[in-house]
């Protein structure tokens, strides 16, 4: 007897549709310690190991383990199957090849979940991309998940396909054979109100450094912040997520996606409903910076998908840690390539990095500063030009005065910045409407022209601003995509002259 039915597995970040077939052969009245499970369709340890997952759950859950040769058989048969997800699924065709399903119930459901050895459920991870890709599949009619995984996956599925959550085996095997049951309903979280961040309201002075981040904001764009220890680079930094604007339905879905593969989703925040802060140490290795390994999984870059990387001590990473960064912050996502295959995991982020100007980061003589110059240049050199050019505001940190920082904070509030960021951001959602672009920093060389057309005299400025500098043809389009931000937080239709002197003034720098 053959029965069926369906779960998936993931690679990447990505779901693929996996259907289990079990046929049960050669019944007999031997021990059952004599009877055989195999497992064939490229299955890894885990997945070969739910035989014995399974076989003790049967027992506690009273269910008879089938006697004879058992063949489970995960389909497609060339594509890897990992972990312990399918075995809820092989356990339910399991009691339909002994005849305690309905068969024909079996093969329009799906179902996830790793058993424990009393026959209760416990979670899975990638609940969420899983239920989105089955919601898709016509001939899918309910999926059956961990409770804990119930809410990631009934937001995932939408109305599309009917999730149901269960806490045993017993207790799937009997939502089977009723043929219906209550789906488990979940909406989408509600943010407004509900976000814990640091304020710019906590800041004292630092006009110069607000402003420049405003700006970033508002077009998505790059920005080093330089300066001396102890000057609020990294309070700064800290502070960035609160002034962008909120998620969109599409984006917490989106960055919740690689957060449910890794499993740092929980029961109660089923979505990432806030942008991602990431923080990596500057001791990470490449692979835990853009992701890989034998199996690849996303890195931090990833994990900061709709959010912002900050990277502190920017000089004191690896240099070819640094180096893999070129690709993401062009392109908004990363290619992992291995021997078995490739995977493309999602990183479009806003880099935020800070550093010290010299090795001892006073920097100037005044303040202490004995680090001779070829010291300074040995330094400066540990970020690459290429790197250094991606990155499209270089703001000076500076040293508050006694004045400063004995009187109160006197900086405005978050919720103010982002009222200025989020005005901005939707002017740009319309201008690129037809184009699918939500930002500046998106803009193509094509639409560059289109819409960052300049002044005879802003480019007499911008000319010689090229002659003097020595910009690169990189360096020319991301000062008029920081212009164009300028111009839209001033609620202004075209680029002015001040527009382009403020944004030179964020591309020079004492770094290069």
């Amino acid at each position: 007897m053959v029965a069926k039915l369906y779960s998936a597995t993931v690679i990447g970040v990505d779901a693929y549709p996996i259907e289990i077939e079990v046929n049960l052969t050669g019944v007999s009245s031997v021990n059952i310690k004599d009877s055989t499970i195999s497992i064939v369709g490229l299955p890894d340890t885990a997945v070969k190991e739910s035989r014995d997952r399974i076989y003790s759950a049967f027992i506690n859950s009273n269910f008879m383990p089938p006697r004879g040769f058992t063949v489970v058989n995960l389909a497609p048969a060339d594509l890897r199957k990992e972990g312990a997800a399918f075995d809820l699924g092989i356990a339910l065709a399991l009691l339909g090849t002994t005849g305690n399903l309905d068969i024909e119930r079996l093969g329009r459901i799906a179902a996830l979940g790793e058993l424990a050895l009393d026959g209760s459920l416990r979670p899975v991870k990638g609940a969420l991309p899983i239920a989105a890709k089955l919601s898709g599949l016509p001939h899918i009619k309910a999926l059956l998940v961990p409770a804990a995984n119930a809410r990631e996956a009934a937001l995932a599925a939408g109305s599309k396909l009917p999730v149901f959550a269960v806490n045993t085996l017993a207790e799937a095997a009997e939502l089977v054979n009723r043929g219906h049951g209550t789906p488990f309903k979940a909406q989408m979280p509600e943010i407004a109100g509900k976000e814990r961040m640091p304020d710019f309201d906590e800041v004292k002075g630092q006009l110069a450094a607000r402003r420049a981040l405003e700006i970033a904001a508002a077009g998505n764009h790059n920005i080093l912040l330089y300066g001396s220890p102890g000057t609020g680079k990294s309070m700064l930094a800290m502070r960035l997520p609160g002034i962008l604007p909120r998620m969109t339905a599409a984006e917490m879905l989106e960055t919740s996606r690689i957060y449910s593969v890794l499993g740092l989703l929980s029961g109660n925040e089923p979505l990432m409903n806030i942008r991602p802060f990431r923080s990596p140490h500057h001791t990470i290795s490449d692979a835990g910076l853009i992701g890989g390994g034998k199996d690849p999984r996303p890195g931090e870059i990833s994990l900061a998908h709709n959010g912002v990387l900050f990277l502190d001590e920017l000089p004191e990473f690896k240099r070819n840690v640094l180096e893999v960064l070129r690709q993401p912050l062009e392109d908004g996502m990363v290619t992992v390539s291995r021997a078995a295959g490739s995977c493309c995991f999602p990183a479009r982020f806003m880099l935020c990095a800070a550093m010290n100007p010299c090795p001892c980061g006073r920097g100037q003589v005044e303040l202490g500063c004995q680090c001779k110059t070829e010291e300074k240049r040995r330094y400066l050199k540990r970020i690459s030009g290429p790197l250094l050019d991606r990155i499209d505001l270089r703001v000076p940190v500076r040293q508050l005065t006694d004045k400063e920082l004995l009187k109160a904070p006197d900086g405005e509030s978050s919720a103010a910045i982002r009222q200025r960021v989020c005005a901005a951001r939707q002017l740009q959602l319309d201008r690129y409407a037809e184009y699918g672009f939500f930002s500046n920093n998106q803009l193509t060389p094509k639409t560059l022209q289109k819409f960052c057309n300049l002044q005879p005299s802003g480019e007499k400025l911008l000319r010689d601003a090229i002659t003097r500098f020595k910009l690169s043809p990189r360096a020319y389009t991301r000062i008029l995509k920081v212009a164009r931000t300028i111009a839209d937080l001033a609620g202004m239709k075209s680029i002015c002259d001040e527009h382009i002197f403020e944004s030179i003034n964020y591309r020079k720098s004492d770094l290069e």
